[in-house]
C-alpha cells in the first residue's frame, strides 16, 4: 500500500538511480554479486516507484538481517527444471526472492513464445516485495502476467478461527496495453498486507478499524505495535480467507514449498530457511487474437467503466492500475517519499556497511 498523499506530499524525496545504486551497495557489502545486487534492487525500487511503499526499500533492513544471519544464501545457484511443455519449476536454493522470480519470469516468457501460455512454479525462495513487479514483467514481450505466492508469515486465520495459519497470499493480474498503462491488479487477500502495518508500526500511526482483531477477544487491534497479538482481516470475509487458501496451496504444496504450519515468519526469525513458494503465468496475447484488437476492445471497455454512472459523492471511477501508473510517473520525475523514521534505518546500513548515505546521493 502506498504511503498516504498528503503524507507522502510532506516527505523529503530521493532519485530512483540514486535508491538503487544504494541498495545494491548494501546487498554487495553482504555478500551478493553485483550483477545479482544490482537487479534486487531494480526491482526493489519499481515497487517504491509504483506505490507499493511496503515492499521496496523499506525491507532493505530485514533483508540484510536475514543475509547477517544466515538465513538467506548471498550467492545462490538458481536452476530451471523444465517439467513439460508449458510447465517449469525453479528451484531457488534460498536465494533472494527477487532473483528467483527474475529467473522464473525469462523462464516463464521463454515457454510462453513456444507453447502459448507458460506456468512457472518457484521453491526455495524468500520473500520477493510487490506481487505486481512480477506480473508487470511477461508485459514487454506482449503477455499478460499473473502472480501469487505464499506470503513470508502467516497473519490469518482460516475463516471463523483464531490461530494464524494464512498468509496475506497475494494475487497480481497485469494485462498490456501496448503504449498505454498496463491494467494491473495487485491485492492481498487480506484487507492490507502485513507490510503495510509494519509501515504503520514505523511511523507510529494508528491503523484503522476493521484491519486486524485480537485473536483473544476478536474485538478491533488499532496499535500496529500490538500486531502480535492480532489477526488480519480477509476480504470480502470467508471469501478472502477461501482465496488465501486455494492461492496458498497452488503456490506452497504443489511447488513442494511451505504452506500453513510450515510458514517462517520472516519478520520474527532471521535464521531459518523460509522455502517460499511462488507462481508465475505468463499467457500470450497473440495466440488469442492480434494484440491491436485486444488493446482497443479492452480500451473500449475501460472507457464505458470509466464513463458509467457514479454513486453520490464519488468524483470518479478508478480503475486497476491508474493510480499505480500515474504515482510511478510523478516518482520518477520527483523522486521517492521516504519517513525519517526509515531513513534512520538506511543510514544506520550505511555506516555499519561504509557505504555512502542514500541522502548524500
Amino acid at each position: 500500500m502506498a504511503l498516504a498523499e498528503a503524507t507522502a506530499a510532506a516527505l523529503p524525496r530521493h532519485p530512483a538511480a540514486a535508491m538503487r545504486a544504494f541498495i545494491a551497495d548494501v546487498l554487495a557489502a553482504h555478500g551478493l554479486r553485483e550483477a545479482d545486487a544490482a537487479r534486487v534492487a531494480e526491482l526493489m525500487v519499481e515497487a517504491d516507484l509504483t506505490g507499493a511503499d511496503a515492499h521496496g526499500i523499506f525491507r532493505l533492513p530485514q533483508y540484510v538481517r536475514r543475509l547477517r544471519a544466515g538465513g538467506t544464501n548471498p550467492r545462490p545457484d538458481i536452476t530451471v527444471s523444465r517439467r513439460a511443455p508449458a510447465v517449469a519449476i525453479v528451484e531457488g536454493d534460498n536465494g533472494m526472492g527477487h532473483l528467483v522470480m527474475s529467473k522464473a519470469a525469462e523462464a516463464a516468457i521463454a515457454i510462453a513464445r513456444e507453447a502459448g501460455v507458460a506456468w512457472v512454479g518457484a521453491r526455495r525462495s524468500n520473500h520477493a516485495g510487490s506481487g505486481a513487479v512480477y506480473a508487470c514483467l511477461p508485459i514487454p514481450a506482449g503477455m499478460i502476467g499473473i502472480y501469487t505466492v505464499v506470503a513470508s508469515a502467516n497473519h490469518m486465520a482460516p475463516w471463523g478461527g483464531s490461530e494464524s495459519l494464512l498468509g496475506t497470499n497475494p494475487l497480481a493480474i497485469a494485462i498490456p496495453m501496448g503504449e498505454e498503462d498496463p491494467v494491473v491488479l495487485d491485492m492481498a487477500t487480506t484487507v492490507v498486507s502485513y507490510g503495510t502495518v509494519k509501515a504503520h508500526a514505523l511511523m507510529g500511526t494508528p491503523m484503522p478499524v476493521g484491519w486486524m482483531v485480537d485473536k483473544r477477544t476478536g474485538e478491533p487491534l488499532t496499535d500496529p505495535r500490538r500486531s502480535a497479538e492480532g489477526i488480519l482481516l480477509p476480504i470480502g470475509g470467508y471469501k478472502g480467507a477461501g482465496l488465501a487458501l486455494m492461492l496458498g496451496l497452488l503456490a506452497g504444496p504443489l511447488n513442494r514449498a511451505a504452506f500453513g504450519r510450515d510458514v517462517v515468519d520472516f519478520n520474527a526469525d532471521d535464521r531459518t530457511v523460509t522455502e517460499t513458494g511462488h507462481v508465475l503465468i505468463a499467457l500470450d496475447v497473440s495466440r488469442f487474437l492480434d494484440p491491436a484488437e485486444f488493446q482497443s476492445e479492452v480500451r473500449r471497455h475501460l472507457e464505458d467503466l470509466r464513463a458509467s454512472a457514479r454513486l453520490p459523492g464519488v468524483d470518479r471511477i478508478r480503475l486497476p492500475g491508474e493510480m499505480r501508473a500515474a504515482r510511478r510517473r510523478d516518482r520518477v520525475a520527483n523522486g521517492v517519499p521516504i519517513p525519517p523514521a526509515l531513513m534512520a534505518q538506511l543510514d544506520r546500513l550505511a555506516a555499519e556497511t561504509g557505504t555512502a548515505p542514500l541522502s548524500s546521493r
